[in-house]
């Protein structure tokens, strides 16, 4: 079996290639778990974010937006306390306005998977790259995206976080043409 070269022999890596990144989701707390974890994952490697994975669930209440948008100021102490996740304060708050806003988005299409997947006509766009060097590390989508999304208030969605959130949630199939999983 092949993989994309990006996961290389770290098993946490190969787990979350084979059985999460490039497959559509479509469930809004798993959508909103990944873009919170993508804004977190901004100037780090996402092994990073992989292995700190289970802490980030339990101290954000299993990424609930609604519990998450009535975070107060005791609670972010509590979280830049909390020495198993990214203790980043503006990431933190950047979090909690983004489930405010998540909510908002819910509230208006009826899901935020309903928003998101719009911008491709609610099919993943499917790539060929040949190699990892093939890849964007944005596109005019991810561009719009993320304008999109920072129109409405949200913070760490730049187009760089969009294309990779857009990668792991499927929205955009990415795997090398030899690998297994494609």
């Amino acid at each position: 079996m092949k993989r994309c070269g990006w996961c290389g022999n770290e098993p946490i890596y190969q787990e979350y290639h084979d059985k999460e990144w490039g497959k559509p989701v479509y469930e809004d707390n798993k959508l909103f778990e990944m873009l919170i974890l993508e804004g977190m994952q901004a100037g780090l490697s996402w092994i990073t974010i992989l292995k700190k994975r289970e802490a980030f669930r339990e101290a954000f209440d299993n990424f609930n937006p609604k519990k998450i948008a009535h975070y107060d100021d005791k609670k972010i102490g509590e979280l830049l306390e909390n020495k198993s996740i990214i203790r980043n304060k503006s990431k933190i708050k950047a979090a909690i306005s983004n489930a405010k806003f998540f909510l908002e988005i819910q509230k208006e299409y009826g899901s935020f998977s309903q928003f998101l997947w719009q911008y491709v006509d609610f099919k993943p766009l499917v790539n060929r790259p040949k190699t990892l060097a093939d890849l964007p590390t944005k596109t005019p989508l991810s561009d719009k995206i993320s304008k999109d999304l920072k129109k409405r208030g949200f913070k760490f969605v730049g187009s760089t976080i969009m294309y990779s959130f857009m990668q792991a949630i499927g929205m955009i199939n990415d795997h090398i043409l030899e690998c297994s999983w494609r």
